[in-house]
């Protein structure tokens, strides 16, 4: 089986986009309470093991290799990211469809644009060169398999730094994963049709 070689930029950018493309589902879905909040739970589930991904595997990389300028960007990241976790843990509390989830959903994703576009023209390139090719596929590799083993929601209260966040995650994430097992997700005719 041949595995994806991509660099650390390619793969975060696909997250972002995969996080718009759900988001845009869930716009084009107004009127469909059920089909609305099944994407607004893609868009969840993909927004939380992406930051806690990035929390793990990327951030301590920029501050090993890029030093205060590193840690300078990466603090503002978590903090932005802890916005986004807060929002989306009162999301959970709102009925899908309804003007608030809406508004909501949507103040989301303008934090999230400014905060990925950031990420991909600051951060990025800033840290790809000092990474050079092979470590970066070798991290875009170790992203990809962490967000599989992170929580599916977000919990502001949890710590948002290595070691004490891999710890609770991998202690969250169980129960999260059985929360999912309940919930509403698109289906594939949903899927089908949104292409």
């Amino acid at each position: 089986m041949a595995t994806k070689q991509q660099t650390l930029t390619a793969a975060i950018k696909e997250d972002h986009e995969e996080m718009y493309e759900y988001y845009d589902n869930y716009v084009k879905a107004n009127g469909n309470p059920d089909e609305m909040g099944r994407w607004a739970r893609q868009l969840t589930w993909e927004i939380a093991r992406h930051a806690v991904g990035e929390e793990i595997v990327v951030y301590p990389l920029m501050e090993k290799y890029m030093g205060d300028q590193g840690v300078k960007l990466t603090d503002g990241d978590r903090a932005e990211h802890q916005q986004v976790k807060v929002m989306l843990n009162e999301l959970e509390s709102i009925q899908p469809g309804s003007p608030d989830h809406q508004e909501k959903l949507k103040k989301v994703m303008e934090h999230l644009r400014k905060h990925n576009d950031s990420e991909e023209q600051n951060d990025l390139p800033a840290l790809e060169p000092l990474l050079g090719r092979e470590d970066s596929i070798t991290a875009a590799s170790s992203f990809t398999r962490t967000k599989k083993f992170v929580p599916t929601r977000a919990h502001p209260s949890a710590p948002n730094k290595p070691p004490y966040e891999t710890l609770v995650g991998f202690m969250t994430m169980p129960i999260d994963k059985l929360k999912d097992m309940f919930s509403a997700f698109p289906t594939e005719e949903m899927k089908e049709n949104a292409k």
